[in-house]
């Protein structure tokens, strides 16, 4: 009987696993200088994510490039967080976000665009599922600050939803209020 238990929960980990895809962003190259020469480590930065609302991205430093991998995709694992999409295909509204030097804008886009964003960015779109959204990295090109600007503008998405219950009033409020708000606008163009 443990022997099932435990195969059990290996197969589940293994359909966890499977559940997620993950993109290799950047690795760099250290060097150590010893007596004996140069000692050589690798640190990889790592985007996961289930296609489906859900991303994180973790850091792994190993004197090997696969351990640098696996502890990195490890971490992102751990530090997934859940951003809401609209049809399933792209962001409900722009966001900014910056880490550091690193700052980045985000915009919903109509069907058909595809993900306009420089290299980090397009994994983290990628990873997330995300299929129609453009972006701009302004300052740093980083991968590092640009990852972690942009997982700063999505922690800040919210839906007409989210929005409706924090306000405690109906969805359809909230839509019509953002409907209205696009007529204005186009009126005052």
């Amino acid at each position: 009987m443990a022997r099932e238990d435990g195969r059990r929960r290996r197969e589940d980990r293994e359909e966890r696993d499977n559940e997620f895809i993950d993109k290799l962003v950047h690795i760099n190259r250290v060097a150590k200088v010893v007596k004996g020469g140069r000692r050589f480590g690798f640190a990889a930065l790592v985007v996961v994510g289930d296609q489906r609302g859900r991303v994180g991205f973790g850091h792994g430093k190993a004197r090997e490039v696969p351990e640098a991998i696996r502890k990195a995709t490890d971490e992102a694992k751990k530090t997934l967080i859940r951003v809401p999409l609209k049809d399933g295909r792209t962001l409900h509204h722009e966001g900014r976000g910056h880490h550091g030097a690193g700052k980045v804008l985000v915009r919903p886009a109509p069907a058909g665009t595809g993900i306009i964003a420089g290299g980090p960015m397009r994994a983290v779109f990628e990873a997330l599922g995300v299929g129609d959204v453009v972006a701009k990295s302004l300052g740093t090109s980083n991968p590092y600050n640009m990852v972690r600007a942009t997982f700063d503008a999505l922690k800040w998405q919210q839906s007409p939803r989210m929005v409706a219950q924090r306000r405690g009033r109906s969805v359809s409020e909230i839509i019509a209020r953002r409907e209205g708000n696009k007529g204005e606008q186009a009126g005052a163009s």
